[in-house]
């Protein structure tokens, strides 16, 4: 045995090796057979040539001619099919060393020191290139809308993120889960620091698109008897610049991270209250404060605010 699991190795590095003592002497014996062969053919094509320069001399029948050229024809075969199992026997000595088919990392070893082994058993396992396959389960519903090529954010369970694309996507469902498979590249990693490790589970998220949207923080968005609103801030009043803030019912849609999408019920460049909007009630008075000023204290009858968020 040459490698152990974890070992880098390049193609065509020796990973184990058989013992040959058999096979050399195969191939000892084969060697000699050819050589036999080749000194039987060299006298059968002399007999063949010394009958040829006899035949105007009578001395010998067209019948015997015909038969030393047919044991010198027979003899060149006996050459190639003894050059053959040489051959062969080559072959069989360069399978006594099992050689890495690219490179990569090994992964798994079932071979033993000592083993004997029968043909088209596994020895090793290896990554290869360092390279690693996302097998994702997505709904049949959503399958139509992945496509190859496709951008994929993978989360590995050791909180790894890494950026694949989509290879191709499988062309059957599960009838019992009614998933089906996506198969995603990952980028390969040189050597063996993987930042996922084969069989690691992982969830990811496919990238489809993106488009402009209206957003607004998700603490500015109040939930009222299953509506959605946000309070919106108007003009100053009084000495000490307090506001009264209007309840606005709106229409809400993606969200990608803290940010909701508005759809409807708010222009851009709107302020909206960013944060405390779910103490508030229609025509509330207010008081705006600098969002990085934590240390402001409530007055009575007002709500402070941290900021107020425009909508982009």
């Amino acid at each position: 045995m040459r490698v152990n699991v974890g070992d880098v190795v390049q193609a065509g590095q020796v990973l184990a090796t058989f013992a040959p003592e058999t096979v050399k002497a195969a191939l000892a014996q084969a060697r000699a057979s050819l050589l036999e062969a080749e000194a039987n053919a060299a006298e059968a094509h002399a007999n063949a040539e010394r009958a040829r320069t006899l035949a105007t001399t009578g001395a010998l029948s067209a019948a015997q001619i015909a038969q030393y050229q047919t044991s010198a024809q027979t003899a060149d075969a006996r050459v190639a099919a003894a050059r053959a199992s040489y051959d062969a026997q080559r072959l069989q000595l360069g399978f006594t060393e099992v050689r890495a088919p690219d490179s990569g990392v090994i992964s798994a070893r079932s071979a033993t020191v000592g083993a004997v082994l029968g043909a088209g058993t596994e020895l090793f396992r290896m990554v290869r290139r360092g390279r690693l396959e996302w097998r994702a389960e997505v709904t049949s519903a959503e399958l139509g809308r992945i496509q190859p090529g496709a951008r994929v954010e993978v989360t590995a369970a050791s909180g790894a993120q890494l950026e694949g694309k989509v290879r191709m996507v499988g062309p059957t469902v599960d009838p019992q889960t009614r998933n089906g498979l996506v198969y995603v590249d990952l980028p390969a990693t040189a050597g063996n620091g993987l930042p996922a490790k084969a069989g690691m589970f992982a969830r990811g998220e496919f990238l489809l698109g993106s488009s402009p949207a209206l957003t607004v923080p998700q603490q500015a968005v109040v939930v009222r008897e299953a509506f959605s609103y946000v309070f919106v801030p108007g003009p100053p009043e009084g000495p000490a610049g307090e506001r009264r803030v209007a309840q606005r019912k709106v229409q809400t849609g993606r969200r990608v991270g803290n940010q909701v999408e508005i759809t409807g019920g708010l222009q851009p460049g709107e302020a909206v209250v960013a944060q405390g909007a779910g103490f508030l009630n229609d025509r509330d008075l207010v008081r705006v404060v600098p969002a990085a000023d934590g240390s402001a204290q409530k007055p009575p009858q007002a709500q402070d605010l941290p900021g107020l968020a425009a909508t982009k």
